[in-house]
């Protein structure tokens, strides 16, 4: 315990004045000390309540003998930074919040941690910290947004975002987008749809390091505090018991979370969190894997953007655990796993109910028999690519037409809502990767300009960047080696046939071996000048998007 190293003893007096400094007595510090690690701003839309969660954490974790100190964590609005330089710090975050964590929490020791997070790159940063630390850890979320209201249908982010692009081709006019702008995000809380955020909350439930109902009950909703008195209590239980999160995150853990990331219809995004994640677990991999799981496991819930339910209604339905006792009933999911409930997931799960199938579905009327996502192979990505299936509409899933090639986001935009982009095209954006980016952007406005100038059913997009969980339509994103490192992405030209197959887990580039080795001796890799700071250090350590954009330290 901390107290045995740094509280007690003479030599520990200097210790003690400091903690008298901050206002604890004695008795409090020979209580365990556990970490409230709480990304609480006024900046970004999810973590505008963590205040309230963290106080509510607080006490439950004194209502169960524990001594509750708090500290903060970083986190980035990834709708307010999309579509400029501001993304370019999204996905980078989510180490330095591991790192700064791993340094709070080793310099001043704790004896178990409560993380706080809620948004895109804040929940897996934590996770990645907690493998890390591996001391006693349960996770809260701040919870998801209520669904906005837009002419009597439920709106997300999405919708918000892609009423742009409908403003653009003529469909809307400007007091229609200033409806959409004023009632689609009504709420505190994670963007309403299956998200990056949301995805990883309820991956984190799967992974058995969050209580039931962390992913899906509402942000606005009472439950949720009530939540988080039980988080605290909780994390005071896993001390007393010693369970820590490397024997949480086992890799049948990582396995059940691509599982349900499946039957879920997740975000992209967990292709990059789950083996970062899987990283610090000291588990292997692989996107191999990821196509192996996904032949076998239905997709049972369309979210948005996928389709028109929200994450309240998923709660509604039974969550998350609904989810995961329909997978256990055909024995696609290892329930002997320890959670940090202290029971198995089995035991989590064994009352619960699907209480409405048009939300999940059952088994034999899954959207379909395989899973949301698909990892695609081939020689413009031979180290994968990664698409949101679930997503993309059927007449797309096996596609073939010419690239319109563009070197940055910006020019795509420009090109797509300048009429250029035409139906049987496969618009490709490179030079967006880890560290090609550097910081590898989501891609949510130029796929919503797609979507919004109607072209969601005839046109595809390809990039080494990455997608918002936003974003739906035959979207490949990660795709590997990127550009920046001499992948033959870096290579294609405008008017090159490209073929994708999604349910064959293919892409191809349809130009001949000679052709490619002579483009590679004539086109040189593009740098970017003038990067600076972060990002320089980033792009200088980042590995491929494959592997999870980890560092290599």
């Amino acid at each position: 315990m901390i107290k045995d190293t740094i509280v007690n003893g003479c030599n520990n007096a200097p210790h003690r004045s400091l903690y008298n400094a901050l206002g604890l007595t004695a008795e409090e510090l020979q209580k365990p000390l556990i970490g409230i690690v709480c990304s609480y701003n006024e900046i970004v839309p999810g973590h505008m309540n963590l205040d309230k969660i963290a106080e509510a954490v607080k006490l439950g974790v004194a209502m169960a003998g524990g001594t509750p100190i708090m500290f903060p964590a970083i986190a980035v609005c990834d709708g307010i930074a999309m579509g400029h330089v501001g993304m370019k710090y999204s996905l980078v975050t989510r180490d330095l919040i591991a790192d700064s964590t791993e340094a709070m929490v080793m310099a001043h020791g704790f004896d178990g941690l409560v993380m706080i997070p809620n948004c895109d790159k804040n929940v897996p940063g934590l996770l990645m910290a907690s493998a890390r630390l591996n001391i006693p850890t349960v996770f809260v979320s701040g919870g998801p947004m209520l669904a906005g209201r837009v002419g009597g249908k439920k709106t997300s982010l999405s919708s918000m975002f892609e009423a742009v692009g409908a403003y653009h081709a003529g469909k809307i006019d400007e007091e229609k987008l200033n409806e959409f702008e004023c009632k689609t995000c009504p709420t505190c809380g994670s963007c309403s749809g299956m998200y990056t955020a949301n995805s990883m909350n309820c991956l984190t439930e799967v992974l058995g390091m969050g209580l039931a109902g962390n992913g899906t009950i509402p942000a606005a909703y009472s439950a949720r505090i009530q939540l988080a008195k039980h988080a605290g209590m909780q994390v005071m239980e896993l001390v007393r018991k010693n369970i820590r999160p490397r024997d949480v995150m086992t890799a049948a853990a990582i396995r059940n979370a691509i599982t349900a990331d499946m039957a879920l219809g997740c975000s992209t995004n967990s292709m990059l969190h789950l083996p970062a994640i899987a990283n610090e677990c000291g588990v292997e991999f692989s996107l191999d894997e990821v196509n192996k799981i996904s032949e076998r496991t239905p997709n049972l819930c369309h979210l948005a953007p996928a389709g028109p339910t929200y994450m309240e209604d998923l709660n509604e339905a039974g969550g998350v655990y609904a989810v995961l006792k329909q997978l256990e009933e055909k024995n696609l999911i290892d329930t002997s796993v320890m959670t940090c409930t202290g029971k198995t997931m089995h035991e989590n799960i064994a009352n619960a109910k699907n209480l409405d199938t048009d939300v999940i579905r059952t088994v034999e009327n899954a959207f379909s028999q395989t899973g949301g996502i698909a990892a695609l192979k081939g020689n413009l990505a031979p180290d994968g690519c990664v698409v949101k299936r679930s997503a993309v509409a059927p007449e797309m899933l096996v596609h073939e037409g010419p690239a319109k090639v563009f070197e940055s986001e910006e020019a795509a935009i420009e090109a797509i809502y300048g009429g250029k982009i035409v139906a049987g095209d496969v618009v490709v954006i490179r030079y967006e990767g880890p560290a090609g980016g550097p910081g590898m952007r989501e891609m949510l406005n130029p796929t919503s300009a797609i979507q919004g100038m109607g072209l969601g059913s005839s046109v595809a997009l390809i990039t080494d960047g990455r997608f918002s969980g936003a974003t739906r339509g035959a979207s490949i994103g990660h795709c590997s080696p990127e550009a920046a490192a001499g992948g033959p992405i870096a290579y294609v030209k405008d008017g090159d046939i490209i073929s994708i197959d999604i349910p064959a887990y293919k892409i191809e580039l349809k130009v001949s071996d000679e052709e490619m080795a002579k483009r590679r001796a004539e086109m040189p890799i593009k740098k970017k000048e003038n990067i600076t700071g972060y990002l320089k250090r980033y792009a200088a350590m980042v590995s491929s998007a494959d592997k999870g954009a980890i560092l290599n330290y």
